[in-house]
């Protein structure tokens, strides 16, 4: 039984409100007492009738405003009633912000006799419910992509070895258009799942703003119903191309099932072809899938009347991301904790990252969004690569002093300084750790001169002691002024006719 109409008197009250006093329709609901969705319809009626505030005089009479709201239905029957194109109205609808209700009310301005918005929308889903289970859901261009790996392999010969190996078969598929993608790779590592990705990108000429995948252990580390944990590589691939990463739910195929029906169209029109073909590289397949994956997309689809290929250029390219200016460069991440002495391993090989991150959890190039080290890579097992930039200080202080500048300096100085310095860094076991108390004495040139350092060093010489300490007190106390006036006051004591201290031995 039809709804009774709202009287002709609360209507006029509703397009006061509405237009006159600029209320809400929730204000207006309240204040008529009536539901919100009916005054949502009547003023929907209102505009299509082309009625605002005040009414015209010749519609005050009540049945008047009745009849022009409520036109009577045209005499004609259904079947001769002019009816829409519903292949292109399910075309429409895969539009960005096209709805039913937009598309009727078009419908209606074309054909004034045409059916009701009720009868558009039954008819509408009637079509569509006599369309192939594939095309029943509506997907806006360039909004997703969907992919997985189809449950059957083909096989690659090894010509040298005889080895046959499987090959898994990646498929990606556009929702607007059904605009597929397929190749083969050897694995379902994350490196292949990677490459595939940017290659499908590459094929498509832009990414869609949703990828939604199946939870494969390599794209999703974990699986979850509310909250899947997507792989670091993958989400920094997503990042770069401009796309969300949505898994599919666990357990529910209907998610993706576009992708899951593009496998199928893959193993009908693809693998099967190719079953009694043999090959000798993976390079070899890929060039035959492409070939058939062409034929695919340009085969016209039951019931649309038009390929994936026009339907892609029609709807998903232009809305499609377009690529960036680089392809996404393959990646791993590891998460490590940094050393007291600035390294982090990886692959048994030890790289610096800045002193200030001792003892800090990194992940492996990037710590918050930001990149803080980057190396060469090195296969050299054990052995720390490291940047002079990384170092604190004091450290690079250390770090550039070698061998030969620590004499080049101490010849600077004087002739007993090298030699102070020369007998340092051989007293010790190992050169190097005379270096401190070397570096120490060249160091306080600066502070004393050189000709006073010079002149220490030969006072330590005298009095056999070999270190900074010594010849920073003798600079302190200034013996080394006094042991050169003394030495220049003292009488020559080589002779030859005086015998040395080897005479004795």
């Amino acid at each position: 039984m039809p709804a009774e109409r709202l009287s002709m008197r609360n209507l006029r009250e509703l397009l006061r409100l509405r237009h006159a006093a600029g209320l809400s329709q929730h204000v207006i609901a309240r204040s008529l007492g009536l539901a919100q969705g009916t005054i949502s319809k009547y003023l929907g009626r209102a505009r299509q009738a082309g009625l605002a505030w005040p009414l015209p005089p010749e519609l005050d009479d009540d049945d008047r405003l009745e009849a022009h709201l409520f036109p009577p239905p045209p005499d004609l029957p259904p079947e001769l009633r002019p009816k829409p194109d519903w292949a292109e109205v399910h075309r429409e609808l895969r539009r960005p912000d096209v709805t039913l209700t937009l598309l009727w009310e078009e419908y209606k301005a074309r054909e004034p006799d045409g059916f009701s918005y009720s009868w558009f929308c039954d008819l509408y889903k009637d079509w569509v419910g006599r369309l192939k289970p594939t095309l029943r859901q509506v997907h806006v261009a360039g909004e997703k992509l969907f992919v997985d790996y189809a449950g059957r392999t083909m096989e690659v010969i090894d010509g040298p070895t005889g080895e046959v190996r499987a090959t898994q078969i990646f498929v990606a598929v556009l929702g607007a258009s059904n605009y597929t993608y397929a190749e083969a790779t050897f694995t379902q590592s994350l490196p292949d799942w990677i490459g595939s990705h940017v290659r499908a990108f590459g094929y498509f000429g832009g990414s869609a703003r949703q990828t939604v995948s199946d939870n494969l252990k390599a794209g999703v580390v974990r699986a979850c119903f509310h909250e899947p944990m997507v792989n670091r590589t993958y989400a920094d691939l997503a990042r770069h191309y401009g796309t969300a990463i949505i898994p599919a739910r666990p357990y529910r195929p209907r998610d993706k099932a576009k992708v899951e029906v593009g496998v199928q169209i893959v193993g009908r029109w693809i693998l099967a072809r190719l079953r009694h073909r043999r090959f000798f590289s993976l390079a070899a397949l890929n060039e035959a899938i492409r070939e058939l994956l062409a034929d695919l997309n340009g085969r016209s689809l039951r019931g649309w009347g038009r390929s994936r290929r026009e339907l892609f250029d029609e709807f998903d390219r232009p809305a499609l991301t377009p690529l960036p200016d680089e392809p996404y460069a393959y990646a791993e991440w590891k998460r490590c904790r940094v050393g007291l002495d600035y390294h982090v391993e990886i692959a048994k090989h030890f790289y610096s990252v800045p002193f200030t991150l001792a003892r800090q959890e990194v992940e492996a190039r990037i710590l918050r969004g930001k990149r803080v080290a980057s190396h060469l890579r090195s296969t050299r097992p054990h052995r720390p690569t490291t940047v002079p930039e990384h170092m604190p200080s004091s450290h690079r202080r250390y770090h550039d002093w070698t061998h030969e500048r620590i004499r080049r300096e101490a010849d600077g100085i004087g002739s007993d300084a090298a030699a102070l310095i020369d007998m340092i860094l051989r007293s010790r076991p190992h050169p190097e750790q005379g270096f401190r108390s070397a570096i120490g004495i060249i160091g306080l040139a600066k502070r004393y001169g050189s000709e006073r350092v010079d002149a220490a060093c030969a006072r330590a010489l005298a009095l056999g002691v070999r270190s900074y300490t010594a010849v920073a007190a003798i600079l302190r106390n200034r013996t080394d002024t006094a042991a050169s006036r003394r030495a220049a006051d003292a009488p020559v004591l080589i002779h030859a006719n005086i015998r040395g201290p080897g005479y004795y031995h």
